[in-house]
């Protein structure tokens, strides 16, 4: 184990060495993965091809360390807390380090970041993103550095690889949390019943307690509604699509709110 610590691999390398092998984007090398990722693991950690008594060693050596509950797989975050610089672990593990508790604050990051309004962020927004969450964390970092790492983290998390985040990318590289509206059967519930669900789901996007939504609470709640109908991840044009179509709908005062009485007209519910 000491000398696979001595052999570090940069996050580029390691973005290369993981996108070989999770082709389904699931964050894990599974269980019949497992012997041709570790073989490439290995000639990269010994700078040769492995002998097969070296390439076993190497990944019982790694299984061992993590594939505690046996269930013959690995994630991206247990190899890159082994395989990379604590800096670069840092950078790589977005997903653990910023966890967010509302798809409210999701959408903030996201028009923040989205400054060409594009729909998608390009390696200059993601860098800026990036060097934005070093310096709240206290850490510093090079130009070139920055450059590195977002690099790495568009080739970690871009599914299809056109250089650009979308907005499921970038909920992959978030830890958000579970979309709130799927504890809810609103359809089925008898009308005593949608209206608590009701007060329950409006209270919880209206963050800024105005008794409206608007702006990132607006958007948070249309991508949790259009998600949780179609059960299928959507794209920042999508949620500008619903949002806009609910605001000529609904917002009968035509102030780009929706009023908590708006919403109930809208979704059939009598409060």
């Amino acid at each position: 184990m000491d000398s696979m610590k001595d052999g570090f691999i940069n996050a580029q390398q390691f973005a290369n060495i993981w996108n070989q092998f999770d082709l389904n984007q699931s964050g894990f090398i599974e269980d019949h993965e497992l012997d041709a990722f570790f073989y490439e693991l290995s000639k990269r950690i010994l700078k040769k091809e492995p002998t097969k008594a070296e390439h076993a060693d190497i990944k019982a050596s790694f299984m061992s360390a993590y594939n505690k509950d046996g269930d013959k797989r690995i994630s991206m975050s247990e190899l890159a807390k082994m395989l990379l610089p604590s800096d670069e672990v840092f950078l790589l593990l977005f997903r653990r380090k910023i966890p967010l508790d509302s798809s409210v604050t999701f959408m903030q990051i996201w028009r923040k970041y989205d400054k060409s309004c594009s729909g998608y962020l390009n390696v200059e927004e993601l860098k800026d993103f990036i060097g934005d969450y070093v310096r709240v964390a206290g850490a510093t970092v090079t130009p070139d550095k920055l450059t590195e790492y977002s690099q790495s983290i568009m080739k970690l998390f871009d599914k299809n690889h056109d250089g650009q985040l979308d907005l499921y990318d970038m909920a992959r590289l978030i830890n958000i949390s579970e979309n709130f509206l799927l504890q809810f059967n609103i359809e089925d519930s008898s009308q005593e019943e949608r209206k608590r669900d009701f007060e329950k789901i409006f209270s919880y996007y209206d963050e800024s307690r105005t008794g409206a939504l608007e702006g990132a609470e607006l958007d948070g709640f249309v991508k949790d509604l259009m998600e949780s109908i179609k059960q299928v991840p959507i794209t920042a044009q999508e949620v500008d699509g619903l949002r806009d179509q609910l605001l000529r709908h609904a917002d009968k005062n035509n102030d780009g709110k929706i009023q908590k009485s708006e919403l109930a007209i809208c979704l059939g519910i009598h409060v």
